[in-house]
């Protein structure tokens, strides 16, 4: 399945894509009442998330019945006219992995480390499809990283590589926008990382029995047009699976937890002529299986600091 939120008269709203338009699962199971089998389906991902495996199975048979019904229902939207919210709203934790394809550690003047670098970002840096990223005045070099997010489906401690994977809901695009001379300023990176809409992810969760295997997958990221980054997943250093492993040895992943798996090379730090993005570009990023991801940068607004 592929899973998005969207806002209908301001609040968040699960959907389900299907080639007849988008369903709405809530107008659906309100119109068409609860499956026979009698398993209410979520209406949001929060809902969906905190409820694991027949929540979904629920959502499943909505949709199902939705688009069955035939075209022209109330339940079934046009995905153009969508106002889109970040595909996990409210994650618990947002972790992202630093130098994690060799060609990038290289263009970037880094190395790669023994074991995964990991950092974080914070809620506040979510946004959806299409939303607006705003550039506050307070840095100017700003760069994409196109990457693949891993989005956790069932919690997961202590688990092994051949485990991992049966502990994801699905994957999705992700654009870690960074301020580069905020993220040089110290040795620590979260304040050129988190700023307020610099992650972007969607436009969808496409769940991992649609993707396959994650390590096979085309990444690619297109600045006004132009290919920036073209690459694969099986270039990453350190594989999801391995990173999922490694990180439940630590701390527990839960539902709706993101993995931002590393940006492959191609990005504005690694080329000669550091054209940092600016207002009015527009960022298309794209995993094979994931749809795109396409956000456009706006002056954000604020004083500079004197």
């Amino acid at each position: 399945m592929r899973l998005l939120s969207f806002y209908v008269d301001g609040r968040l709203h699960l959907g389900v894509m299907t080639p007849a338009g988008v369903v709405d699962v809530a107008a659906a199971q309100a119109a068409l009442g609860i499956p026979s089998h009698g398993l209410r389906a979520p209406e949001t991902m929060d809902e969906l998330l905190d409820g694991g495996g027949p929540p979904l199975e629920a959502v499943a048979s909505v949709a199902g019945r939705a688009t069955d019904s035939g075209p022209d229902h109330p339940w079934l939207l046009a995905e153009d006219g969508l106002r889109f919210g970040p595909c996990v709203p409210r994650p618990g934790k947002l972790f992202l992995v630093g130098r994690n394809y060799l060609r990038h550690a290289a263009e970037t003047g880094g190395r790669t480390s023994d074991t995964p670098e990991l950092f974080a970002k914070f809620a506040n840096a979510l946004a959806g499809h299409r939303e607006p990223i705003p550039l506050p005045p307070t840095a100017e070099r700003y760069d994409y990283e196109a990457e693949l997010a891993v989005v956790i489906g069932r919690r997961a401690r202590y688990v092994t590589e051949a485990q991992a994977l049966s502990c994801v809901l699905g994957y999705c695009n992700a654009n870690d926008l960074s301020a580069r001379d905020l993220q040089f300023r110290t040795s620590q990176w979260l304040l050129g990382k988190t700023l307020e809409k610099f992650l972007p992810i969607g436009p969808c969760i496409v769940t991992g029995d649609e993707v396959g295997e994650p390590q096979a997958l085309r990444i690619r990221c297109w600045l006004n047009g132009e290919l920036r980054q073209d690459a694969s997943t099986a270039d990453m250093v350190f594989g999801v699976a391995h990173l999922i492993s490694y990180i439940s040895q630590y701390l527990a992943l839960e539902p709706g937890d993101v993995i931002c798996t590393g940006t492959p090379e191609g990005v504005i730090l690694g080329r000669g002529d550091r054209v940092w993005l600016k207002p009015g570009d527009e960022i298309v990023v794209e995993v094979e299986k994931l749809g795109r991801l396409v956000n456009t940068l706006v002056a954000g607004e604020g004083q500079a600091l004197s």
